[in-house]
């Protein structure tokens, strides 16, 4: 599945972000989703009638400079149908390379806007991820805000790599439910290998790596104003609430991007995108452990 060619990208330290603001990408997820002869990407006449699939990733700072150590990560992106501008530097830079209309789409705000519009009504959604009970609070939290929402399923999995068991209990229950989206909330780059790994097993016609949206809509993570955000210092609003946390993070991300992307500006180093259609995004799974609670219904009250 390759990244859609209906708009333009800019290349960020070897990634291709699309250099879009929030109507362009509505508008090519709704194309995308609409199918092949909508999207432009018929493979030939024995597949015209096959529906998209795919997976969309929201880059930072943080997931760009990861990815200049990890070919895996690298081919995640490589291999997105879409890569969107998550973080200012990115849309600062998509805008030095000739994209003065690229404007910053965070994964907690695309997701609201999908629950939000008609042309995405009638999709139904499954929630993979964050702590235990974070994946119900947030169905709850959504059906709550859109009643005609069709949240079919969750699952909460654990800070490691699925088990065989767990897996197949993962598969099994995607498998049942069909869901059109399925929202993967477990942090770069685990979300960005998920996605790449499971997207051809996972009975789902798009996968949405959105980051810390879990936690922004069920009230973990307070947001930050506005102009925080245009200032491109939401990184600092999330470093006071979780230092213990994200200190290292940012301590070394932030001034190995500064560095890198000043070499690509000035010439002085090309950084080119990686091959896509890889296999290899294929982490290992780790020891067994008792699987997490699914759960699978339509817009039950209850928690996972």
């Amino acid at each position: 599945m390759k990244k859609t060619k209906l708009s333009p990208s800019t290349n960020v330290l070897g990634v291709d972000v699309n250099a879009i603001d929030m109507e362009a990408a509505l508008t090519l997820i709704a194309s995308f989703l609409a199918g092949p002869d909508q999207h432009g990407s018929n493979q030939s006449s024995s597949h015209d009638d096959r529906p998209n699939k795919g997976y969309i990733c929201v880059a930072g700072v943080h997931g760009l400079v990861t990815a200049q150590h990890s070919p895996q990560l690298a081919e995640a992106y490589a291999n997105s149908a879409m890569t969107i501008p998550d973080g200012m530097p990115l849309v600062w830079v998509g805008r030095l390379q000739g994209h003065p209309s690229m404007r910053r789409v965070t994964g907690p705000d695309i997701m609201l806007e999908m629950f939000r519009s008609e042309r995405f009504a009638g999709l139904t959604h499954f929630f993979y991820g964050g702590e235990q009970g974070v994946a119900g609070l947030l169905r709850d939290r959504l059906l709550a805000r859109f009643p005609s929402a069709r949240i079919v399923g969750t699952y909460t999995p654990p800070f490691r790599d699925l088990s065989s068991e767990e897996e197949a209990e993962l598969i099994e229950t995607v498998r049942a439910l069909k869901p059109d989206i399925l929202w993967v909330g477990i942090s770069c780059p685990r979300q960005e290998l998920f996605m790449a790994r499971y997207q051809e097993r996972l009975d789902a016609r798009l996968m949405f790596g959105v980051g810390a949206a879990f936690d922004f809509h069920t009230g973990r993570i307070r947001d930050s104003a506005p102009w925080v955000k245009a200032a491109g210092l939401q990184w600092l609003h999330r470093l006071m609430q979780d230092p213990r946390r994200l200190w290292r993070r940012y301590l070394t991300t932030n001034p190995a991007f500064l560095w890198k992307i000043m070499l690509q500006l000035t010439g002085l180093r090309q950084y080119a995108p990686a091959p896509m259609a890889s296999r290899s995004v294929r982490p290992a799974a780790n020891a067994i452990s008792p699987s997490r609670k699914v759960f699978a219904g339509q817009q039950g009250p209850s928690g996972p």
